[in-house]
């Protein structure tokens, strides 16, 4: 066992314990962003300015109107920047746009003594707007070849070889859809100058880095001048990577020419118009079976809508690329991406970062063509799951080496499933039930873990032992309710050899553990795990030598567990307590910032080849579902997975986690329905999906009846802290179960052999046009088609089914 995943004797880490922050979550008591307004003496408070055309040139901007409004302070404008007037890394993403570029846009902001002032302030600004056309659709981007950012390409083996060898070869379109956040706590800020002019901002960011960088050069000023602080977020799921990092800028200007504090939060309307969410998209495919079902050959091209600017979509459509194989192996394959530009919001990081929509458009294939094929769709994806002891490799090259937790962990879910009583069971229901049909349906899933900018793959620590034996430690990762701090916290304890309750941990902040990465891509545990440890270790190492010369052994024979001391073969102790202060009066430095690098890490963008993961997370779920034929309308009738978390830092929470990732990719899947006014009209442009009310999210009533998670035991991942697996990002792809249940539940109306189209989401609506499909084929005599469709079930895509054996 490595040095890194070996653990010690009676271990913090692997023991089920609740979130670090639960009891103030239930109770109220836990702070966020916003909460801290009630703290700070003489807050402004900052509105946009909105304008309300899809795309088009300000042409003019007053805001003397805004000014006599009584409570308005000031109103910000691209001539206040004293830096740079961008928000984004790339460059593109203006804080003061001179051209509206979606329907919200923000033109500039109003400062007010309250929010209502600030409120009608910019009610009060005049903005003319020199309307200019706008493309609102992946497919009108396509049609006006509006893309931008990188195009990379994917490929492996001989496709036309491998496409002349094939049986049976297939081909159509998917278009599905983005996903909306849709966190608790919306974006906030709150910023602060001190009296040396140092610029503190509390944010509500998954990147602090990132966002002090933004601040800075915003402000003109160095980094050093610039102190972000996340004490909490209310959920982030990626939304809350790259998109604070303007809002942030917005509030730090305004406390420098003011001098005040500055508050931003949006509103639930605001956020949801003028933030990004996942990244809908389409992908036009071809696929290519032997005579029994194997995949020989892949060509896809894959679109996604990055919005109006690039923000995170190249990294989104990298992930993408990487993740269209799931778990099954493409000998020959040549996929291409590209981003579409749009006028609406810029589209960003979310829970999965396209590796869920990478893997969807596989899953969708798959689940088409296993009726044409003559094959039961979990026949047709067991055949072609990676296998153990074959050397094969990802299209981008990367050695699949744990095959056999692939194959394990669906052998797991198949029996805990009682899939094949089920499967009769559910036969005979369907066979008595010429209006409601049930399914069961098992898919997988492989995650690659680690950023796939290698650069991002490394975190600090910095842990601090005070001489009354407390521990504090800061590390550079953020908490949005995912429970990191919480495994932290038993990182830090398990590595000292300390009871948990002497270890607190402090919020975090650039000026604590610099140039830190996202807490993204799964990585959290294992970037700041492994700088925890590392700071620990140096600690322990300083301490065991003092221990040593105490209890008159060498360093190397003592151990410290549960807060004791002892040499190896001997009944002496020494307590934590009276060895920190023993080490404190010898000067021993009783601080330490610990670092980590992920190591084993290689990646060439242009020829898109390398290995950028660390580790595969597998896992699998078997869903059954309940379809009625009059309406569409489902319900999840049992839900059973298994997945690999490696052994787990702290299973409570990574069981957590694995329910929710699952709950949050079942409503992308199955509810959550974004649309935007796509008429000429004066609202073109226009997210029509405003609130809760038009934008359905899972609630208790989508819930599963029966829903049974296991940790697969025994699964010690080397090359990770403590021996644990990332759990963040896997689960939410374990949700296609019930998409392909949904898609073989409305295929039952029709005769056997039937594959139907289902649309993404597969909204009841959605099942109800599959279901309709199913009847019709049933009518003709029809076998269905392997062809695509459009979000909504609406637009059909023409299929070409080839028969070349």
């Amino acid at each position: 066992m490595s040095h890194l995943s070996e653990r010690p004797e009676k271990p913090a880490v692997g023991v089920s314990m609740p979130h670090e922050s639960a009891f103030q979550h239930v109770t109220g008591t836990a702070l966020y962003t916003d909460d801290l307004v009630h703290r700070t003496k003489d807050v402004l408070h900052a509105y946009p300015v909105q304008a309300m055309q899809a795309r088009g040139r300000v042409t003019a901007l007053r805001t003397g109107p805004a000014l006599a409004v009584p409570g308005v302070v000031r109103v910000l404008t691209g001539a206040d920047v004293p830096g740079v007037n961008d928000a984004g890394m790339k460059h593109d993403e203006p804080l003061f746009p001179d051209e509206v570029m979606f329907h919200g846009h923000a033109v500039a902001w109003v400062l007010g003594e309250t929010l209502e002032a600030a409120r009608l302030g910019a009610a009060a600004v005049e903005v003319e707007i020199d309307e200019l056309p706008s493309l609102i659709t992946v497919e009108e981007a396509i049609a006006a070849e509006s893309f931008h950012g990188a195009r990379p390409v994917m490929a492996t083996g001989d496709t036309d070889a491998g496409f002349a060898d094939s049986a049976h070869v297939f081909s159509g379109e998917f278009r599905f859809s983005g996903q909306e956040h849709f966190y608790l706590e919306t974006h906030a800020a709150l910023a602060q100058i001190d009296e040396n002019g140092q610029v503190f901002v509390q944010s509500s960011t998954q990147h602090p880095s990132e966002t002090q960088e933004i601040v800075a050069h915003v402000l003109g000023v160095p980094s050093h001048e610039v102190t972000v602080q996340c004490l909490r977020m209310g959920g982030g799921f990626g939304g809350k990577e790259m998109q604070p990092h303007g809002f942030a800028a917005m509030a730090a200007l305004g406390a420098k020419l003011t001098g005040r504090p500055v508050r931003f939060r949006f509103n639930r309307t605001q956020d949801l118009t003028m933030s990004g969410k996942r990244h809908g998209f389409h992908a036009a495919w071809k696929i290519g079976f032997d005579a029994d079902g194997r995949i020989q050959a892949l060509e896809a091209t894959l679109t996604a809508d990055g919005g109006w600017s690039l923000d995170l979509s190249e990294p989104v459509l990298a992930r993408a690329l990487c993740h269209i194989d799931n778990t099954y192996w493409i000998p020959n394959a040549r996929v291409a991406g590209r981003i579409a530009k749009t006028n609406t919001v810029s589209n960003t990081a979310f829970r999965g970062f396209g590796g869920p929509q990478g893997m969807l458009v596989i899953e969708d294939i798959l689940g088409r063509c296993a009726p044409q094929l003559g094959l039961d769709p979990v026949e047709l994806r067991e055949r072609n799951l990676y296998r153990p002891g074959q050397g094969q490799e990802t299209p981008y090259g990367q050695p699949v080496t744990q095959a056999d937790r692939i194959s394990a962990v669906w052998r797991q879910v198949k029996s805990d499933a009682g899939f094949a009583d089920r499967e009769r069971e559910i036969a005979a229901f369907n066979a008595a039930h010429p209006d409601t049909k049930r399914a069961l349906a098992i898919t997988g899933v492989k995650f690659g873990i680690s950023f796939n900018l290698t650069a991002f793959n490394q975190g600090g620590a910095l842990v601090l032992i005070y001489k009354d034996g407390s521990v504090l430690i800061n590390h550079g990762g953020t908490e949005m309710g995912q429970g990191l701090h919480t495994k932290m916290l038993q990182v830090a304890a398990t590595t000292l050899g300390i009871p948990l309750h002497r270890v607190r941990l402090a919020p975090t902040r650039t000026d604590k553990v610099p140039n830190t990465s996202a807490t993204a891509a799964s990585s959290g545990a294992d970037l700041n795990g492994g700088a925890i440890k590392n700071a620990c270790e140096q600690l322990r190492e300083r301490l065991l030598r003092v221990a040593s010369s105490r209890l008159g052994a060498n360093a190397s024979d003592v151990r410290i567990t549960e807060g004791v001391a002892r040499a190896l073969g001997s009944d002496e102790e020494l307590a934590w307590d009276d060895l920190v202060r023993t080490a404190y009066f010898q000067r021993v430095q009783l601080s330490a910032a610990g670092y980590y690098r992920t190591e084993g890490l290689h990646w060439d963008a242009k020829t898109f080849r390398g290995s950028p993961f660390k580790y595969f997370a597998h896992g699998a779920a078997a869903t059954e579902v309940e379809v009625d034929g009059f309406t569409g309308a489902y319900r999840i009738r049992r839900v059973d997975i298994v997945h690999d978390v490696g052994d787990s830092l702290s299973p409570m929470i990574d069981i957590g986690q694995v329910e929710g990732g699952f709950v949050q990719g079942a409503g992308w899947l199955t509810l959550e329905d974004l649309r935007w006014d796509t008429g000429d009209g004066p609202n073109r442009g226009r997210l029509l999906t405003q609130a809760a009310s038009t934008y359905k999210l899972p609630s208790f009533s989508e819930m599963p009846e029966e829903f049974n998670v296991t940790l697969m035991e025994n699964a010690t991942e080397e090359g990770a802290v403590y021996g644990s697996k990332a759990v963040g990002e896997p689960p939410l792809m374990l949700a296609f179960s019930v998409r392909e249940a949904l898609r073989q539940a409305a295929a039952a109306f029709g005769p056997g052999g039937v594959g139907v189209e289902l649309a993404s989401p597969a909204t009841p609506e959605a099942v109800y046009w599959a279901i309709e499909e199913a009847r019709r084929s049933g009518a003709s005599g029809s076998a269905g088609t392997a062809g695509g469709s459009a979000v909504g079930g609406g637009v059909r895509a023409v299929a070409e089914v080839l028969n070349s054996a």
